[in-house]
């Protein structure tokens, strides 16, 4: 015996949810934790390298078992084409029409929702997943302001690439509020109840590294601007370590091109990042924190005190 798990996380022109690998994963753990053999397909786009349909061999298996989602449509449908020579197993489906050739093709179909039954637990509720850090992301727009010495979009794209290969849960923000934007903060009390919550936070903007010690939060600064500017400024006037500083260079408008290399260095990026997410880094308290005499200045400016 050996079982082939497939789910719409399978298909090339599938989507893969969490909820769709959680659910193969938990017939996968089953599977496996019972002795028998099995393999799990994936798209080449979701998971480039491993196994997809086109290199599972039909011959190779005896059961196939499709996990989570509709039974409906074309791509099921070639499934069972492909696959008739296997016993087919459809398990925590929703069936909308049983009458439906992406149905009527499984050999027995076990629902989690379907018009005949009353409704079960959904598999992805099965297997336990370890927890991640979770790091918030605010990055600044083009600030034109800062003319040749703008590294903003290399600097975006370099971070945001290096930052994508870390294994942590992900969340853009935007220091911008409008209360016409559901997707965005109408106050400020809204953007650092998010921040409170994080473990970490990467920014190239100065806010975000404001608003992030502000709360306790370790943020790893990345100065967007050549020879730095506000952002590290910001960080020294905190006495906060983590901050990384491009050189000046020449800038685009002065012919420098990307083919003098990457503007950060990925070491020094996963230094401060694993810094952050230390005991060190994420207990420790600014080393001057805001004390406010700016304020008090502008009160003997203004003759109010």
């Amino acid at each position: 015996m050996r079982v082939l798990v497939t789910g719409w996380p399978s298909f090339l022109h599938g989507e893969a949810t969490a909820g769709d690998v959680l659910a193969m994963e938990a017939v996968r753990g089953a599977l496996a934790g019972n002795g028998v053999r099995c393999d799990v397909a994936w798209s080449p786009v979701f998971r480039p390298g491993g196994l997809d349909l086109g290199r599972a061999d039909p011959a190779r298996y005896t059961h196939l078992v499709f996990a989570c989602g509709p039974l409906h449509g074309r791509q099921i449908e070639e499934l069972h084409r492909r696959y008739a020579g296997c016993a087919r197993v459809a398990v925590g489906v929703s069936v909308i029409d049983p009458d439906d050739p992406a149905v009527t093709g499984f050999d027995a179909v076990l629902a989690r929702d379907t018009p005949a039954a009353a409704p079960r637990h959904d598999l992805a509720a099965l297997p336990p997943t370890p927890s991640v850090p979770v790091a918030g992301v605010v990055l600044a727009p083009g600030q034109a302001e800062y003319g040749t010495r703008r590294r903003h979009d290399r600097i975006e794209r370099e971070l945001t690439e290096w930052l994508g290969a870390r294994e942590c849960a992900r969340l853009p923000l935007d220091t911008r509020l409008d209360p016409r934007d559901w997707r965005l903060f109408t106050t400020a009390a809204e953007l650092e109840s998010a921040l409170r919550r994080l473990d970490v936070v990467v920014t190239t903007r100065l806010h975000g590294l404001v608003l992030a010690l502000k709360n306790g939060v370790p943020a790893l600064a990345v100065d967007p601007v050549g020879g730095g500017a506000k952002v590290t400024a910001q960080a020294r006037a905190w006495s906060w370590p983590a901050v990384v500083t491009v050189p000046e260079r020449g800038g685009p408008e002065r012919g420098e091109t990307e083919r003098e290399g990457p503007l950060l260095d990925p070491r020094e990026l996963d230094r401060w990042w694993e810094w952050c997410l230390s005991p060190e880094g994420a207990g420790r308290a600014p080393a001057l924190p805001p004390d406010g005499s700016m304020i008090g200045e502008l009160m003997d400016v203004l003759g109010a005190r």
